[in-house]
């Protein structure tokens, strides 16, 4: 469909607003709005553009069941977001006390990583050269 310009956000179920705002604002993301809603739903954006509702109704387990569990379900698995430079990234993560999910991993698109936010949902931080498998 040629009607597509972009991804508007993307939905995360958290369990606490506060804790995840929190977490959140340590990597760039704003509060814009919320909670609003019968879910309800509150709305976080970074200066890049890239917006986040979270949906506060989580259960209270420490479970992902997408990531954490060996029986592999249909669903989204993670977020990557586009960084100008891993090393910038990693270095500030770790001044923010935030562990790497595993050791950086160069591949044929540039150079990615994972965290952990406070629900245990996945993010990926990707420096990326584009495909170039000549």
């Amino acid at each position: 469909m040629e009607q597509i310009t972009r991804i508007n956000h993307y939905g995360l179920r958290v369990k606490d607003f506060e804790v995840s705002k929190a977490f959140y604002a340590q990597l760039g993301f704003n509060y814009i709005a919320g909670p609003i809603g019968p879910e309800p739903v509150a709305i976080i954006e970074h200066p890049s553009g890239v917006n986040i509702n979270f949906i506060l109704n989580a259960a209270d387990t420490d479970t992902n069941v997408l990531m954490d569990i060996p029986t592999k379900h249909t669903g989204y698995t993670h977020v990557a977001l586009e960084v100008t430079s891993a090393a910038a990234v990693i270095t500030r993560l770790a001044e923010l006390n935030i562990p790497l999910s595993g050791e950086p991993m160069k591949h044929v698109t540039g150079t990615s990583f994972f965290i952990r936010d406070p629900d245990r949902n996945v993010v990926e931080f990707i420096e990326y050269k584009g495909l170039d498998i000549h």
